[in-house]
């Protein structure tokens, strides 16, 4: 069996016109600390790029970038770059708007010709904020063997799904579902005539600048591309083989930090589409009970411990990737990972605390809060997507718990930090909350927030 390979570090700091403060370069020195340390715990290698000011202050690549032929990483190496795949089509999509071409409240059986009549109330603008209560295809059972290998068109999936009922009424929830973004692909190629990869090539990649950025096709050749990988237990191995068919528009892009930080630049400089569209996709959808999710056109806008962050994670098999831009610090952050494990979500927030001088989370209020309303608590709460899994929530010495059904969390803690929002601090990886929700006065559901949100129903 090969063995681990040694932690390989390549100083590739890049030095620019920008002037490093003392402060940065404390910053420069804290950052390359807590990656060393925390890194090989998450994938063979990676790729870290930070702009200020629009400035690249920090840019270095750590560890292997293919442990079967010792090759060191670079920050100019290509990964896969998953979900973030949907700000790209995105984009497309808004590009289209402003030509007229579509409607963000066109319905999408103007484009899909012979779909269900269960989706005659769903616009393009519910599948870009994902609330078109359209299940998540990688949840379909086509009752084939090693499925994700086999390559399908993007309308055998759209076929599919139409035969399955919503998970709840187009604009009333969000549920963030890839079958949002892969039937704006399809309604891309339907409006241009044109592939998706076509469209971006000619629309997006060309007059960004963007020559690092790629559709997946495993038959290629790519220079730089990087190889991805799996870890059991302490051991990694070659991540399975995917079809690109089946990620397509929700999640079939390669990039680098370089490009990442052009498309950044791009986009804040009004090259693909004008201020007011981008203002709108940068602004959290709002459902039709008034309530605001946390996502708007291909974006999640959230809060950083104060700071307002705009940006998208992305994970696929073998790789991991985040970025995020700070707009009232000037501060981008782009992180690329060659492994598909989870802990990469916390190492990515304890750099962004360092970047925007916020202290890492170490520790959480524990509320006290009455026993009738934690008893009010008391349940088991399904999720409509995956009606196989729930969350048993149960009271022990006045505190509340919570078990989930398959098994990878068990007697997990839940500290109040108000009288329904509850911090899970057993759930060391990726910051986890549970929020529960009351309708007319009795507990209805919880929201279970782990990077994405998920809405649960209590069933008893």
């Amino acid at each position: 069996m090969l063995k681990y390979l040694p932690f390989i570090f390549c100083l590739l700091l890049t030095t620019n016109s920008y002037g490093q403060t003392k402060q940065d370069k404390q910053l420069i020195k804290n950052i390359d600390q807590l990656i060393t340390e925390k890194y090989n715990l998450v994938a063979p290698g990676c790729a870290v790029l930070i702009a200020k000011e629009g400035q690249t202050i920090y840019k270095k690549a750590f560890g292997t970038a293919d442990m079967e032929l010792n090759v060191p990483m670079r920050t100019d190496m290509i990964f896969r770059i998953g979900s973030m795949t949907k700000q790209y089509t995105a984009i497309a999509i808004l590009q289209l708007v402003e030509k007229g071409k579509i409607s963000l409240q066109d319905n999408i059986q103007k484009f899909i010709k012979g779909s269900t009549d269960k989706w005659q109330n769903i616009t393009i603008e519910n599948l870009l904020t994902h609330t078109s209560g359209i299940i998540g295809y990688d949840a379909l059972d086509f009752h084939i063997p090693n499925a994700i290998r086999i390559d399908f068109a993007p309308k055998q999936f759209i076929d599919s799904l139409g035969k399955l009922p919503l998970d709840f009424i187009p604009g009333t929830k969000f549920n963030y579902s890839n079958s949002n973004y892969l039937l704006l692909g399809y309604i891309i190629e339907q409006v241009t005539g044109k592939s998706y990869k076509e469209y971006l090539q000619e629309n997006i990649f060309k007059p960004a600048g963007l020559t690092n950025t790629y559709y997946d096709d495993p038959t290629e050749i790519i220079s730089n591309r990087v190889s991805g990988y799996t870890k059991d237990n302490a051991t990694y191995r070659n991540a399975d083989y995917i079809s690109m068919t089946q990620a397509f528009s929700a999640g079939a892009l390669l990039s680098n930090v370089d490009d990442l930080f052009k498309w950044q630049q791009a986009l804040s400089s009004y090259k693909l589409v004008k201020k007011e569209t981008l203002d709108k996709a940068f602004t959290p959808a709002k459902l039709t009970n008034g309530q605001v999710s946390d996502y708007g056109y291909g974006w999640f806008i959230k809060d950083l411990k104060g700071s307002k962050s705009i940006g998208h994670g992305g994970a696929i098999d073998g790789f991991r990737s985040m970025e995020t831009f700070f707009p009232e610090q000037n501060i981008f952050i782009a992180t690329l990972f060659n492994s598909d494990n989870d802990e990469y979500f916390s190492l990515f927030e304890n750099i962004a605390n360092l970047v925007i001088g916020k202290s890492f989370q170490t520790s959480y209020k524990d509320l006290k809060v009455s026993d009738t309303i934690l008893n009010s608590y008391v349940g088991i709460y399904k999720f409509p997507e995956d009606t196989t899994q729930f969350l048993r929530v149960y009271k022990r010495d006045n505190r509340l718990f919570a078990d989930l059904s398959n098994g990878s969390g068990n007697n997990m803690t839940l500290l109040a930090q108000s009288e329904a929002l509850f911090y899970l601090p057993d759930v060391r990886r990726i910051p986890t909350t549970i929020e529960f929700i009351k309708t007319n006065g009795k507990v209805t559901g919880l929201y279970w927030t782990q990077e994405q949100k998920h809405e649960g129903k209590k069933t008893e």
